[in-house]
C-alpha cells in the first residue's frame, strides 16, 4: 500500500515537472510514464488521464474529508471548519508542489474548469453533511455556511500559493472563527477569545440579513 502511494506520488511529481517544462497539451502519457519509471498501463491503472494527475491530491482529500465527517462530532459547524483545515494543512506541508500545480492550472482552461468543479464538490460535501447532522436546519443556512467556509478556505490557500512565504494555518483558523461568529455558531473557545469583558445589546428587525447585522455591528464597534 505504501509503495503504491509512493509510486503515485512519483508519477504526480514527474507529470507536474513535465507540464511546467513543456506545457500540459504538449505532454503525453507516455512521456509521464517514462519520466516516472512506470509502464503506460500502470499509469492508466492509477489515473484516468492527465487531468486526473493534476487533481490526484484532491481526490484523496475528498475521501479523507468524507471519512472525517462520518466520525462523531459534538459540533457539526466546527467539524466543517476542521475539515477545511485538514485540506489546507495537506497543501501547506508541501507548498512548493502546491504552487507548481497552481501555476499549471492557471494556464490551462480545461484544468481551471476542473478546479471549479472540484471546489464545488467540497462545498456540496459540507452542505450535505450539515443537513444530515443537523435535522431541521434551514437549508439556506447550511448551503450558505458551506459556501462561506469554502470561499474563506480558498482565499487563504491562494495567499499561500501566490506567496513565496508560508502562511500558517492559524490564519485560516482565525478566519473560520469569524465565519462561525457571523453565523452565530461560535464555540466556547471562540467566545472566550472575543472581548469577554464587553457586553453589547442591539435590536434589529427580524427580517434583516445576518450579514447586514454583522456589518452594522462591526461599523459601530470599530
Amino acid at each position: 500500500m505504501h509503495d503504491n502511494a509512493d509510486q503515485r506520488s512519483a508519477v504526480v511529481a514527474a507529470a507536474l515537472e513535465l507540464f511546467q517544462e513543456q506545457d500540459f497539451d504538449q505532454t503525453s502519457v507516455e512521456q509521464i510514464a517514462k519520466a516516472a519509471g512506470v509502464s503506460r498501463s500502470t499509469f492508466f491503472r492509477q489515473f484516468g488521464g492527465k487531468e486526473d494527475v493534476v487533481f490526484a491530491d484532491h481526490e484523496a482529500l475528498l475521501d479523507d474529508v468524507r471519512g472525517f465527517l462520518r466520525e462523531r462530532h459534538e459540533n457539526p459547524w466546527l467539524a466543517v471548519c476542521e475539515a477545511s483545515e485538514l485540506v489546507f494543512a495537506h497543501f501547506a506541508r508541501d507548498p512548493e508542489m502546491a504552487r507548481r500545480r497552481y501555476q499549471i492550472v492557471r494556464g490551462v482552461p480545461v484544468l481551471r474548469e476542473r478546479e471549479i468543479i472540484t471546489v464545488f464538490r467540497y462545498e456540496r460535501l459540507f452542505d450535505e453533511y450539515l443537513r444530515e447532522a443537523l435535522p431541521g436546519v434551514d437549508p439556506l443556512d447550511a448551503v450558505g455556511f458551506a459556501a462561506l467556509v469554502t470561499a474563506v478556505h480558498n482565499h487563504v490557500l491562494r495567499q499561500l500559493l501566490r506567496s513565496t512565504k508560508g502562511v500558517p494555518i492559524a490564519v485560516l483558523q482565525k478566519a473560520l472563527a469569524d465565519v462561525r461568529r457571523r453565523y452565530g455558531v461560535q464555540t466556547d473557545a471562540d467566545a472566550a477569545a472575543s472581548a469577554p469583558d464587553d457586553v453589547v445589546v442591539a435590536v434589529f428587525p427580524r427580517s434583516m440579513p445576518v450579514a447586514e447585522i454583522s456589518r452594522r455591528l462591526t461599523a459601530e464597534l470599530d
